[in-house]
């Protein structure tokens, strides 16, 4: 019994002393209870929207003023025209765009109805129903208070309207967070293991040692993996188009340089992995920690970024992911041009380049 108890505890002191069994056992439930008790979540705050008010009276001005104050709602921009709404959804930042008719006071007083249209951007449906419910019922909050004042019957009609995704299909959402995350994983994770796998068997010494240099190993290694996942992207693109009904109204050209860059950016970053990684299970490990479930959670894929605490929020800003879900919706669903998305843009060649910079830095270090 004495040497079983013996046993045990050497076990305990095992796993106590090996790093990476500890982050599977405490590290890795903890981020996620964390990270889904903030994100996944059912409730909206913080949605930015715009108020094109064509009245201008005391009552829109109070309805407005109870919207925002909601804590639910910012305040981005006052509209003074309705042709600016399809450009201020194009840029992206604006959810929901609330339009009171003229004389919303007037005829609500003389013929006790106005009429408020609640206009959304539905490339994220599920977001998009949330901001509308929300909106409604605060007018219908408001509205309700009224009556009880005025002691008559007063009704605010709202009128909704769903941009970029009339029918509310989910699957405008799911196409492109499901080819930012197979692109990723099958990129990023398939790199890294195949580095590491040569590094276990002894032939990544020989090419440390042969006459190419860290940069020609390095782009002769990621190669395969660009065309390869290059030839995913293309058969993502056409099963959404041909077999889910997703629309492509942007130009075909600019989505797949896109494409490119991101399964680029995703390669440097993978083989920036294999150069930590000692073995293949180390890479696994690192590229479904840091890579699958970032992208699940804290990418906008499924969950609103805009609900999630600050520090997430932050966090969702280190997401490559992020910037191609945007890329691909604004190319699809708004059919919008390269002056939308240069930021995205930009943002993923930086990314790339400096994964590709330290990954080289790392091959040079092991050479010398």
């Amino acid at each position: 019994m004495k040497q079983f108890l013996g046993f045990v505890k050497k076990e305990f002191f095992h796993i106590f002393r090996d790093i990476q069994t500890m982050l599977v056992l405490f590290g890795i439930p903890i981020a996620q209870l964390l990270i889904f008790g903030y994100a996944v979540t059912n409730e909206i705050k913080d949605i930015k929207i715009a108020i094109y008010d064509q009245s201008k009276d005391d009552v829109t001005l109070q309805i407005s003023n109870k919207i925002i104050s909601s804590g639910y709602f910012i305040l981005e921009k006052n509209l003074d025209h309705i042709s600016n709404i399809e450009d201020i959804f194009k840029k992206g930042d604006v959810k929901e765009v609330i339009v009171f008719e003229p004389d919303f006071a007037k005829k609500l007083q003389r013929e006790g109805i106005a009429n408020v249209q609640l206009i959304a951007d539905a490339s994220d449906a599920n977001t998009a129903n949330l901001i509308v419910n929300y909106t409604s019922r605060i007018l219908m909050d408001y509205i309700q208070k009224e009556n009880q004042l005025v002691g008559q019957p007063l009704q605010i009609d709202t009128e909704v309207r769903m941009v970029f995704n009339e029918g509310l299909k989910s699957v405008y959402m799911f196409v492109p967070g499901t080819m930012a995350l197979i692109l990723m994983l099958v990129s990023a994770m398939m790199t890294s293991i195949s580095i590491a796998r040569e590094k276990e068997m002894g032939t990544m010494e020989i090419l440390l040692v042969s006459p190419l240099k860290p940069a020609q190993i390095i782009i002769g290694k990621v190669i395969p993996y660009v065309t390869l996942a290059f030839v995913n992207a293309i058969t993502i693109i056409l099963i959404g188009y041909f077999v889910f009904g997703m629309p492509l109204k942007g130009s075909i050209w600019l989505l797949l340089l896109e494409s490119f860059l991101f399964i680029s950016m995703a390669l440097s970053l993978g083989i920036f992995i294999s150069t930590m990684a000692r073995s293949q299970q180390v890479a696994m490990f690192i590229s479904i920690f840091a890579l699958m479930l970032p992208t699940l959670l804290l990418s906008g894929f499924i969950f609103p970024i805009e609900n999630m605490p600050v520090l997430l929020q932050w966090i969702s800003h280190l997401m490559p992911p992020k910037y191609f879900i945007i890329i691909v919706k604004n190319i699809m669903l708004k059919g919008t041009g390269f002056m939308y998305i240069w930021k995205e843009t930009l943002i993923l060649t930086g990314m790339m380049l400096f994964f590709i910079a330290l990954s080289v830095k790392k091959f040079k270090i092991r050479l010398e």
